[in-house]
């Protein structure tokens, strides 16, 4: 028994589809993501900079959006009075209902970094797809690089991965306002949310290093070993990269 002509014509229709957009990711998008990372890690004006830290931590504590400010100095807990941003979160029964704000510049970072991951194990998959495809039955030369290929598309996939989960950790930060909020007067706090601001942007900016580094490392083996992808029982003198 076989499959249909209509079938196996669709079969070679996608199959011609995966190949156009794996070579597409290949020598279009890997090599411009490559060069994309490399020039927001390295720029003097980087969002990832560290010179920027400083200006960045808003550690004012205000007020909570449904609360007056009480003049009881007793209740005086470094409020700001005319930036009140929209609180959704039920407060009546809030200990301490006052307001430390995220990190604008460091959560827009993080949606980068998320993305940019995404994108990545989506161009990994289709790849990987390709070249599963294209790989015949037996055991040759050829199909021992396909593996290795696949191998590390695998590979940067799961660091793809723990970068992106990496960026959801907002604990840290969170105890850290809590303190401000409760103890305004000790100035150590204070310092201590800048300082924390300061170690995420440096990890932020490592994350963007370690994607780069991804893309260089893909890009450099899907080229060295571009012949033996598309035609593994081809020359078995061409090498292993």
């Amino acid at each position: 028994m076989s499959m249909s002509k209509e079938t196996s014509d669709k079969l070679e229709a996608f199959r011609a589809s995966v190949a156009s957009e794996a070579e597409d990711i290949i020598f279009r998008i890997f090599p411009s993501k490559l060069s994309t990372t490399i020039e927001s890690a390295n720029a003097p004006d980087s969002p990832y900079s560290i010179s920027q830290a400083a200006a960045l931590t808003d550690t004012r504590v205000y007020p909570p959006p449904s609360t007056s400010h009480s003049n009881d100095p007793s209740l005086n807990r470094n409020y700001v009075e005319d930036d009140i941003v929209p609180f959704t979160n039920e407060l009546v029964h809030a200990k301490y209902p006052e307001l430390v704000h995220a990190n604008k510049h460091i959560l827009k970072l993080q949606d980068i970094i998320r993305e940019e991951c995404t994108q990545l194990t989506d161009s990994c998959d289709k790849v990987r797809l390709w070249v599963n495809l294209t790989m015949p039955n037996g055991n040759n030369f050829g199909v021992e690089i396909q593996e290795h290929v696949i191998r590390e598309l695998q590979r940067s996939q799961e660091s793809a991965y723990n970068i992106r989960e990496e960026t959801r950790n907002h604990w840290g930060r969170a105890a850290i306002c809590s303190k401000v909020i409760k103890y305004p007067n000790v100035e150590d706090y204070t310092l201590c949310l800048k300082g924390h601001d300061e170690r995420q942007l440096l990890c932020l900016r490592q994350n963007l290093v370690e994607i780069r580094n991804l893309y260089a490392t893909i890009t450099d083996t899907m080229h060295k070993n571009i012949g033996k992808i598309r035609s593994p029982k081809g020359d078995n003198r061409v090498g292993l990269y």
